[in-house]
């Protein structure tokens, strides 16, 4: 899958490329040409559209045989989300799309399957086959599978997986005992009992070996392969934060007894 995020990167890229070529073609004098350089652009050649860039990646794929390797509709959907990043940034007027670097693509979404693509503790994922994994909630009766998305962080994998159904939500109903809850700064979380759960600290309490890790990495020259191992160091680091932070809200936190306690009238 390395592989495949290395050259959805470079189909991301050259994507890029052609719309910020059209962009700068545009912004040439109509009276007179630079001295330097100048865009060798048709002046009646459309902008470089979503679907334009999608009909042609099977052309590309008889000049480039290495994108017949990936799955296709994971290539479409690297497409979309270039355009998707376009059309934020003519909506609010600023954060123009930007050059994927090596390693900076860390995710494929894979949009839609035939059938469930979960059997037991198997992913079933194209052009993959299947894959153990470890699921962590079992997908409810009722609901099948969208789509999935394979995220890299660290040197760990992980599948999001979206689930759909046709059953509608009944409205709440009103409980006699209801609850408020507020979770700020200062304290993670406050009741209206007035119960106050304090904020955990992972990060204070893991500092030095943060600033340890971090000064190995400056050390380190860069490209060599003792620079990658200490990125990957720092990354687990990271990863292994924001998962504890996870775990105490979700699964073993004071917070999430207190949930289960009130589930039925909290507001």
């Amino acid at each position: 899958m390395l592989h495949w995020l290395e050259i959805y990167r470079k189909v991301y890229n050259y994507a890029l490329r052609e719309i910020k070529d059209w962009v700068n073609s545009r912004k040439c004098s109509w009276d007179c040409c630079s001295l330097e350089r100048e865009y060798i652009i048709p002046a009646d050649k459309p902008f470089p559209t979503y679907y334009i860039q999608q009909n042609a990646l099977p052309k590309a794929k008889k000049e480039f045989p290495q994108l017949g390797e990936a799955p296709s509709q994971v290539l479409q959907t690297t497409i979309r989300r270039l355009h998707d990043a376009w059309n934020y940034f003519q909506k609010r007027g600023f954060g123009f799309p930007r050059f994927k670097k090596f390693g900076q693509m860390k995710s494929l979404l894979f949009p839609q399957f035939k059938t469930n693509p979960i059997t037991g503790w198997q992913i079933n994922l194209p052009k993959v086959g299947k894959m153990p994994i470890n699921l962590h909630h079992p997908i409810p009766e009722g609901f099948v599978v969208k789509q999935a998305r394979v995220l890299r962080k660290a040197n760990r994998w992980f599948v999001v997986v979206t689930i759909e159904s046709d059953i509608s939500i009944p409205d709440a109903q009103p409980h006699p005992d209801a609850r408020g809850i507020d979770l700020g700064l200062s304290k993670f979380l406050t009741t209206s009992d007035k119960e106050f759960i304090g904020r955990p600290r992972f990060l204070t309490s893991l500092y030095r070996k943060l600033e340890l890790l971090q000064r190995k990495y400056a050390r380190t020259k860069k490209g060599s392969k003792n620079r990658e191992k200490a990125r990957i160091k720092v990354a687990r680091f990271h990863n292994h934060r924001s998962a504890s932070s996870e775990r105490l809200a979700v699964q073993t936190g004071q917070p999430s007894l207190y949930l289960r306690r009130y589930r039925d009238g909290i507001c």
